[in-house]
């Protein structure tokens, strides 16, 4: 596409930054609307595969991320007593690193420095209020006070997405898995040089994740009722009731573990967007199109894969029309495979009943996926 477009990028998480970097980058003139008054970012770690560390090096912060945080090679799977039962080197897309944990905090202030640093414009404590589509651009306001007409608008704003209810009201809404994912930031123990995952059986499934030199996450998924939340003068201690079958190093961190506040605790839900993902010149991407449970550690690397193709597909197609129908075809597949995959481990680890159709993608297996996923996007 020769001409330069005017793009809106509704969200500034992970995804909507690397789409604003991509674009500004490559001479569009893009602005985010970000509901938040900064780049704060809530939760703990977050792990970045090879297959987001390419991308991350496609915009230019792969050197940032790997300075920010804590790059490994090797998952090691462990005993509920810390026994090592095998260790799995991680694969590499190209010659991006295997694995890269990263805060999350620190991630969104790389992500906001490229994007700035690009051409990228951020409108804080700014939301979508009005949107109309004619056919030949979209004339927006926002919260701000602010409007503008735009060539092309991208909702990265999450599993919870106002945009995607604007185009689709409440036919697609977060479904609860009925389990959730228990973290905590603690002091990285030495032997933590990648992840350890201790399982015990159907019971729990624990890792500990290093995110910096000094610091790792443990992380927890369990069933839990969905009007359960954990009581903020003793959610450490709910989670080490929950993880007692562990000794070794899970029990030893666990020990760290004696603020409350510290405590992230999130109920797992997935979205599939069963129609097509824009509609006109507003599309939907990431979580907002596609979220799922967090078992590949891949919700984040699709959500950078949609925005490094939908940059790709702009440059390649004649009009926006054209390039968002090649970008969801090209993304599709693999986005809803990836989520597929996802919730059948899920039920796997926890011991829930799966369907035929999942049963035929657990033979593919985490291994098997983390293969599948360092091929081209």
């Amino acid at each position: 596409m020769a001409s330069r477009l005017r793009v809106l990028v509704h969200g500034g998480g992970i995804g909507g930054l690397t789409l604003a970097t991509a674009l500004a980058r490559r001479g569009h003139t893009v602005e985010v609307a970000e509901l938040r008054g900064e780049l704060e970012a809530l939760g703990v770690g977050i792990i970045q595969p090879s297959n987001a560390l390419h991308v991350m090096r496609e915009i230019g912060v792969l050197d940032d991320c790997l300075a920010a945080g804590f790059a490994w090679e090797v998952l090691t799977i462990a005993d509920p007593a810390g026994n090592t039962l095998a260790r799995i080197p991680q694969p590499r897309m190209g010659d991006a690193p295997a694995t890269n944990g990263i805060p999350r905090p620190a991630l969104a202030r790389v992500l906001g420095a490229a994007a700035t640093a690009a051409g990228a414009k951020i409108r804080f404590s700014a939301t979508v209020t009005d949107l109309t589509d004619d056919g030949a651009g979209v004339d927006v306001a926002l919260s701000d006070g602010s409007s503008g007409r735009w060539d092309l608008v991208v909702g990265f704003d999450g599993i919870g997405s106002p945009l995607r209810s604007r185009l689709y009201g409440d036919r697609f809404t977060p479904e609860y898995t009925g389990f959730a994912n228990w973290r905590v930031t603690l002091p990285r123990l030495p032997e933590v040089r990648g992840v350890v995952m201790a399982t015990a059986g159907h019971a729990a499934k624990a890792l500990l994740t290093p995110i910096t030199p000094d610091s790792m996450y443990l992380g927890a998924v369990f069933a839990e009722d969905p009007d359960f939340r954990p009581d903020p003068e003793r959610a450490h201690e709910q989670l080490a009731g929950r993880l007692t079958m562990f000794s070794g190093p899970i029990a030893e961190a666990l020990a760290s573990a004696t603020d409350p506040a510290a405590v992230v605790y999130s109920r797992i839900s997935q979205v599939t967007v069963d129609a097509p993902w824009h509609v006109g010149r507003v599309a939907l991407a990431g979580d907002a199109a596609h979220a799922s449970a967090p078992q590949l550690a891949q919700g984040a690397a699709m959500a950078v894969e949609d925005a490094i193709v939908l940059a790709e597909s702009l440059d390649a197609y004649d009009g926006v029309p054209a390039a968002l129908a090649a970008w969801e075809e090209r993304r599709r597949p693999r986005a809803l495979w990836v989520q597929a995959l996802s919730r059948a481990v899920l039920k796997q680890e926890t011991g829930g009943e799966t369907t035929p159709e999942e049963d035929e993608l657990l033979k593919v297996g985490v291994p098997g996926a983390a293969q599948v996923l360092v091929q081209p996007y």
